[in-house]
C-alpha cells in the first residue's frame, strides 16, 4: 500500500454522455479517508462517479485526482466462468512461481514474480475463508461458483491487492442473508479509503460519512445512515418551518402592497379634489402634485420589491424542502378474510433439487418473508407456483387471483405507455379510472403517457407494480421476488407504503432484512433443501453461525 495520503477530489468535472445527457456540471467533491456511504435518488449519477473515480469513464471536462492505486468492483460483476480461482484472484502467477521454486527451478524469473508474496497462498486461502468461501479451492473454475460467490470472489481479488482506494458499486444485491455478513465484517475491517454506493441500511449504518448526491451537487453529512436520517428529519423540519414563515411573510406583504394602494388611491383622490377647488395657487399645486406623485412611485416600489423578495424567500424555503412523493392508494378488493384458503403445495419438488414436504397451506392475508442461501431455489418456487415452471413431482393449488413481480422487471410492454400497460391488465377498466388510479402511483398527467421504454428505474417499477396492483380482479396473493434490489431509497419508501395498503396475502423472497421487518411480516419460511417454518430470532442466530 502506498505510503502517502490517500484522497479523491473532482474539481469543476463535467460528464455528458454521447446523447448529449448531462450527468454533471462543475461538481466539486473531496473525499479522505474512512468509510464513505454515497447515497441518491436513481438516475443522480452515483454509478457514473464511481466509473469516473475507477478510470473506466473520462470527464467531459474538469479535473479528478486520485491519490493511489484504486479498486472496483462493479454493480455488475461477470468473470470468465473457463477461469480458476486463483486466476480471478490475480495470483496465478505468483503461485505458478512459487511452487517452480518449490520444485528447484530457483531461476531469476520465479523469484521476481514472487517478490515479496512469499505468503500470497496462505493470504488468499485466509481472506476466501474470511469471506465464507473457505469451501472453493484455488484450482477450481469460476464456472463452478454461484453468482453471489463470484461478487465475494471479485472482492477477495480487491482485497489481496490492497488498494488505496475502494469503491463499491452496490455490493450486496446479489448477496444472500450469510454472504452479506460476511461482506459487512469486510467493510468493518477496512482502513483506506472506501466509496460505496448502496441502498442496504445495515451496510450503510457501517460507513463513517454519507455523501449525499442529489442535483448534481454533494451535501455531505458526519456518522453512518442513522445518524443522516436523523440530521436529515432536523433538517427538514426547520426548512418546513420556514416554509411557513415565508409563507406568513409574503401575505403579510401582499396585504401591505394592497393597503398602500388604497392609501395612495385616497390620496390622489385628495389630491385631485384640492386642484379641482384651487384653493392654493396653480404652481404651488402642480409642484405638490408632481411630489406626491413621486412619493407614491417610491412608496409602491417599496413594497413591491418586499413582495418580490417574499416571494424569493419562499422559493428558497420551498427548495430546501425534500419533495420525495409517496405512495398514497386503496386497495379494498385485495382483500382476504382471515382463514381463507389462498395457496395450498403438496409434497412439491422443485426443478432443482429443493422440496416442500407433505402439504403447505397459506391462508388469511398471511405475509409471509420467504429466505434462503442463493441458489436454495427461493425464484424457483415462486415460478412453480406462478405455472411457469413445471413441478418434478406433487401439486401446487392457488385458490386466490395472483401476480408475481420478477426480479428483472418484465411485465411491461415497453412500446406501450404506463397508462397502457395498466389497462391491458385492467381491460375493463375506464380510462379515467385508470388515470386516477396511476395518479395514486405518481404518474400524474402526461407522466402516465411515458413509454414503458424510456422509464426510470424507480419509474419502471413503480409502473409495474402499479400494473400488479391495479390489475383486474384485483390480487388477492402478490409475490415478490428480491424487489428492493437496484431501488434508491425513496423508491423503498414507495414499495413500503404501497404495500401497507395492499390488504391480501404476500410472499416475499428477500436478504433484506430491513424491509421485510418494515412491511410487517408474520411469518418466515426458510428454503434449504426443504421448505420450513422459522423466525426471525432464528435467521439472526443462523447468520451469526456462518
Amino acid at each position: 500500500m502506498s505510503t502517502f495520503p490517500t484522497s479523491v477530489s473532482a474539481t469543476a468535472l463535467d460528464f455528458t454522455w454521447p446523447d448529449g445527457t448531462e450527468v454533471f456540471d462543475d461538481l466539486q467533491l473531496a473525499v479522505g479517508p474512512g468509510r464513505t456511504g454515497l447515497i441518491g435518488v436513481n438516475g443522480s449519477g452515483k454509478s457514473t462517479l464511481l466509473k469516473l473515480i475507477a478510470g473506466e469513464l473520462t470527464p467531459t471536462d474538469g479535473s479528478l485526482r486520485i491519490a493511489g492505486e484504486v479498486g472496483y468492483l462493479p454493480q455488475n460483476v461477470t468473470l470468465d466462468t473457463a477461469l480458476r480461482v486463483d486466476e480471478a484472484l490475480g495470483i496465478a502467477a505468483t503461485r505458478a512461481a512459487l511452487h517452480a521454486i518449490e520444485a528447484g527451478d530457483a531461476s531469476e524469473e520465479n523469484f521476481t514474480a514472487v517478490g515479496d508474496d512469499w505468503d500470497v497462498e496462505e493470504r488468499a486461502v485466509a481472506m476466501l475463508d474470511q469471506l465464507g468461501l473457505g469451501h472453493i479451492g484455488l484450482d477450481r473454475t469460476i464456472g463452478e461458483v454461484s453468482g453471489g460467490e463470484s461478487v465475494l470472489l471479485r472482492l477477495a481479488a480487491l482485497l489481496l491487492r490492497r488498494p488505496d482506494v475502494l469503491l463499491l458499486d452496490e455490493p450486496t444485491n446479489n448477496l444472500d442473508l450469510f454472504a452479506r455478513r460476511r461482506l459487512y465484517a469486510a467493510v468493518a475491517a477496512w482502513s483506506g479509503v472506501m466509496i460505496v454506493v448502496s441502498h442496504d441500511r445495515e451496510l450503510l449504518d457501517l460507513v463513517d460519512q454519507i455523501a449525499d448526491l442529489r442535483s448534481g451537487e454533494v451535501v455531505w453529512y458526519g456518522g453512518n445512515f442513522t445518524a443522516y436520517e436523523e440530521a436529515l428529519a432536523i433538517e427538514q423540519e426547520a426548512a418546513e418551518r420556514m416554509v411557513r414563515v415565508a409563507e406568513g411573510d409574503l401575505k403579510k406583504q401582499k396585504r401591505e402592497l394592497s393597503d398602500a394602494h388604497v392609501k395612495l388611491a385616497k390620496r390622489v383622490r385628495y389630491g385631485n379634489k384640492m386642484y379641482a377647488q384651487k384653493r392654493e395657487p396653480k404652481i404651488i399645486m402642480n409642484a405638490r402634485k408632481r411630489e406626491a406623485q413621486v412619493s407614491a412611485g417610491k412608496h409602491r416600489i417599496m413594497h413591491e420589491e418586499k413582495l418580490k423578495e417574499a416571494k424569493e424567500r419562499l422559493d428558497e424555503a420551498i427548495e430546501a424542502v425534500r419533495d420525495d412523493e409517496e405512495i398514497r392508494v386503496d386497495l379494498p378488493y385485495t382483500a382476504v378474510p382471515p382463514g381463507r384458503q389462498v395457496l395450498t403445495l403438496r409434497n412439491l419438488e422443485l426443478a432443482y433439487g429443493a422440496r416442500v414436504k407433505g402439504e403447505f397451506d397459506l391462508r388469511g392475508p398471511e405475509r409471509i418473508a420467504l429466505i434462503g442461501r442463493n441458489g436454495a431455489g427461493k425464484t424457483t418456487l415462486l415460478r412453480t407456483v406462478t405455472g411457469e415452471l413445471r413441478p418434478v413431482g406433487g401439486e401446487v393449488e392457488t385458490h386466490v387471483p395472483l401476480r408475481f413481480l420478477p426480479q428483472r422487471l418484465d411485465v411491461l410492454d415497453g412500446a406501450l405507455t404506463v397508462a397502457e400497460n395498466v389497462a391491458k391488465a385492467a381491460p375493463d377498466a375506464t380510462n379515467n379510472r385508470v388515470r386516477a388510479r396511476l395518479a395514486r402511483f405518481l404518474f400524474k398527467g402526461a407522466r402516465a403517457d411515458q413509454l414503458a421504454s424510456t422509464l426510470s428505474g424507480g419509474e419502471r417499477f413503480r409502473a409495474a407494480l402499479a400494473a400488479l396492483m391495479l390489475a383486474e380482479p384485483a390480487p388477492q396473493l402478490l409475490m415478490l421476488d428480491e424487489p428492493t434490489n437496484n431501488l434508491d431509497m425513496a423508491s423503498v419508501r414507495q414499495l413500503t407504503d404501497a404495500l401497507d395498503a395492499y390488504e391480501g396475502a404476500l410472499i416475499v423472497a428477500s436478504h433484506d432484512l430491513p424491509f421485510l421487518e418494515s412491511i410487517g411480516i408474520t411469518r418466515w419460511l426458510l428454503l434449504d433443501g426443504e421448505l420450513r417454518d422459522t423466525s426471525l430470532e432464528e435467521v439472526r442466530e443462523l447468520m451469526a453461525l456462518n
